[in-house]
């Protein structure tokens, strides 16, 4: 099923489909680019169908995990990371081993891409996906929280600048995937990834994460960074710290109970990450406007 919306009206691809299995609604939008939130319900039985790129779109993966397939390459998709289209490319979005997602995907003038991507870049992305990297984390973390109260069309042009300006660089450190993973491996860490979106606080080892996967932890830990473009650990932790990001611009709770509930075992460690992948400690995070 697709996820992104194309053209510069307020249409997607997936309305070509079964309606009742996808939502799509317009966000924001201004010279040169949209922004347009999908929702989809589609699961194991529900066919993919084949899309095409209109413009060229980027899509960050809010919540659930779906399968990405075009000429760039064949992709698992999780939330924090960042699907890439090319204008003309034809694409299939399916649930082969899980049910529902949610993405905001943003949609491209040429003439704005060319302006971003400056002299010398890449004028179209080689990779399908972006996995969660650090880079992406203040930009999708602020995206998360505008999402839960009113929609700024202003602070929404920024991120839609910021993730193109972050998305044709980032591309440049990463390699085409050239063998599509194997069912089993998708199915396995699909699952795997599907918990730990579930319950991100609760505490799990590399052990537990193979036990659910059915893998020695050797082979979980190569598979889960084949398929998912992280470690364990490393999806696990910027998971935890977005969250914690959402509730330090939304609550006036104590930074130590949103470290602690967030499943960090002191303010400490949770200091020092939040700030090695924000640029600022919670609290100076939590203080800017």
């Amino acid at each position: 099923m697709a996820k992104i919306a194309v053209g510069s009206e307020a249409q997607s691809p997936q309305q070509s489909h079964e309606e009742g299995l996808q939502q799509a609604s317009s966000l924001a939008r201004g010279e040169g680019w949209c922004a347009d939130e999908v929702v989809c319900t589609a699961g194991p039985h529900d066919r993919a169908f084949e899309e095409q790129h209109s413009r060229t779109s980027l899509a960050v993966v809010v919540s659930g995990t779906f399968q990405y397939r075009t000429s760039t390459g064949q992709e698992l998709m999780s939330p924090g990371s960042l699907l890439l289209g090319n204008r003309g490319d034809v694409f299939s979005c399916g649930h082969e081993h899980s049910v529902g997602d949610r993405c905001i995907s943003f949609h491209y003038a040429e003439e704005l891409c060319d302006d971003l991507a400056g002299a010398g870049r890449r004028k179209t992305f080689g990779v399908a996906r972006i996995p969660p990297l650090r880079e992406l984390a203040p930009v999708t973390a602020r995206l998360a929280t505008m999402l839960r109260s009113r929609v700024d069309e202003s602070a929404m042009q920024e991120i839609a600048l910021q993730l193109m300006e972050r998305a044709t660089r980032l591309q440049g450190r990463l390699s085409r995937r050239h063998r599509a993973p194997d069912a089993s491996s998708l199915a396995r860490i699909t699952r795997v990834l599907r918990r730990i979106e579930a319950e991100p606080e609760a505490p799990c080892s590399l052990r537990d994460l193979a036990a659910e996967a059915r893998l020695s932890p050797f082979h979980f830990l190569r598979c889960f960074e084949s398929v998912a473009g992280a470690t364990p650990h490393q999806y696990l932790l910027r998971l935890r710290l977005r969250r914690a990001a959402i509730r330090l611009k939304e609550e006036k709770t104590r930074i130590l109970d949103i470290a602690l509930d967030c499943g960090f075992g002191d303010v400490s460690n949770f200091n020092r990450s939040f700030r090695a992948e924000f640029g600022k400690t919670p609290r100076v995070y939590r203080q800017i406007a």
